[in-house]
């Protein structure tokens, strides 16, 4: 479900462009992997609720998911890789799609799959829920078209997954991109340009840890995703960069924590924020992050929210991507 006209100084519209809008209380969402599928965090947090939850990825089918250890704790972050363990969407949708009805926060739906086809069937799907205020396009699955690279790291790609998603809902599409994109800006520009709503920045970040032993990869897989505070300053700069260069709302992802972090992300170009490690800790917290931003503005008499977003970006938004091979610390 949508909740109507966003509230206060701090409501926002992660929309506006689409009739049924997407609109939030405030600005400090549940990322992906931070709640599940949104029912017990709510549960959990009594007045204390979200500006939105976005779910675990599902994709159409069910997948058992990758090899244990799966998961580790790192002295500045969490290395995880789950393998989008779910059930499938048709379970997913009958098992919590009920409760969901109930709730008086935004339900959002990440999806993934490997081909357009798939893609095209979970939206389809999910346009006919009333139950759902939106969905993500999570472009991290292997495109099957193209050697099994990550679809979120061709410009190609993510324009074809986009608008496969967009031709089959109506629904407020986000397009969640990945750090590891050679070209930030040229793969938001396409997302954007193919009908999202909104960018979700960031994904996860590739990374390794080593057993104890020191004999072999901590997790299962030997590669994990990284995630909590080590990848803020990744994430500001990917916000940093996509803000200039699309028209549409940027919901800035990782190692947010406290209000400083939110209001950092804010003043790099986001217009609102997502939780998901710091969500695992303390469930209660983006909703608690909410309540603080509200008064912080009351106590300076800002108005609207918009008075935050961007103040940090430069004059100038017309150069490229930061390239590796470019920087010169």
């Amino acid at each position: 479900m949508s909740i109507g006209p966003a509230a206060g100084a701090i409501g926002v519209d992660l929309a506006p462009g689409r009739s049924r809008g997407l609109r939030l209380r405030h600005p400090v969402l549940v990322a992906a992997g931070g709640a599940g599928y949104g029912n017990e965090l709510l549960d959990a947090v009594d007045e204390l609720t979200p500006g939105a939850i976005i779910t675990n990825s599902v994709t159409r089918e069910r997948r058992a998911g990758h090899p244990p250890p799966r998961m580790s704790s790192l002295p500045h972050g969490l290395l995880s890789s789950i393998g989008l363990q779910n059930p499938g969407l048709d379970a997913v949708l009958r098992r919590q799609a009920p409760r969901w009805s109930g709730a008086d926060v935004p339900i959002i739906v990440s999806i993934c799959a490997d081909n357009a086809e798939d893609i095209a069937a979970l939206a389809r799907t999910l346009d006919m829920q009333p139950e759902i205020a939106g969905m993500e396009l999570n472009l991290a699955c292997p495109d099957r078209s193209r050697k099994g690279l990550p679809i979120g790291l061709d410009v190609d790609a993510t324009e074809a997954a986009t608008v496969s998603a967009r031709a089959a809902t109506d629904l407020p599409l986000i397009v969640k991109i990945s750090p590891a994109a050679s070209d930030i800006r040229a793969i938001a520009r396409a997302a954007a340009a193919a009908g999202a709503d909104a960018i979700s920045a960031i994904a996860s970040l590739p990374a390794l840890a080593i057993d104890e032993r020191r004999q072999s990869a901590l997790l299962g897989t030997s590669y994990g995703g990284l995630s909590g505070p080590a990848l803020k300053p990744v994430a500001l700069r990917v916000v940093y960069e996509v803000a200039q260069v699309v028209r549409v709302p940027v919901i800035g992802i990782g190692g947010i924590s406290g209000l400083d972090d939110v209001l950092d992300f804010l003043a790099a170009g986001a217009t609102a924020v997502g939780l998901a490690t710091a969500a695992l800790a303390d469930p209660a917290l983006p909703g608690r992050l909410g309540s603080e931003l509200r008064e912080w503005c009351e106590r300076r008499r800002i108005s609207h929210l918009r008075e935050l977003v961007g103040t940090a970006l430069p004059e100038r938004r017309d150069r490229g991507s930061l390239r590796l091979g470019q920087f010169r610390p």
